[in-house]
């Protein structure tokens, strides 16, 4: 639902701001919400894609070349939101629901670690489940 995560402060406004402008594929709104130097990183990965991005500009050129992809995210479900000792990182884990143009419906488990800085991300810890990505894709691991 989205606004559900307001009350985690800055860090939650602006992982509500993700959320809004990954389902619209919304380029400008996105960018907006990374700091020039933002992390954005994978930990769990695999050959081929990438662990860490470093910058604005390549963190948004990866974020528009996957909307070109077959997956299309529609909404998302928080699981559980935790504030932590840092009052500007939150720990996020949800689903995201969407339809992939060649498998159909999908739902990705994901966690989030964000952290912010000035209204901004300054690092995004991404735990995507590739296995999951990989299968909505219709690909093989």
């Amino acid at each position: 639902m989205p606004g559900e995560l307001l009350d985690l402060g800055e860090a939650g406004r602006i992982l509500e701001r993700v959320r809004a402008a990954a389902t619209a594929q919304s380029a400008s709104e996105m960018g907006r919400l990374y700091a020039v130097d933002a992390v954005h990183e994978f930990p769990f990965t695999r050959p081929g894609l990438p662990s860490r991005l470093v910058g604005r500009d390549g963190i948004m050129e990866f974020v528009v070349a996957g909307w070109k992809g077959p997956l299309r995210y529609e909404r998302y479900e928080t699981l559980s939101a935790y504030t932590t000792n840092d009052p500007d990182t939150v720990v996020v884990q949800q689903d995201v629901y969407g339809t992939s143009s060649t498998t159909g419906p999908f739902v990705l488990p994901n966690l989030v670690v964000l952290t912010v800085a000035g209204r901004e991300i300054k690092r995004f810890l991404d735990f995507v489940n590739i296995p999951a990505a990989f299968e909505a894709m219709g690909h093989e691991l």
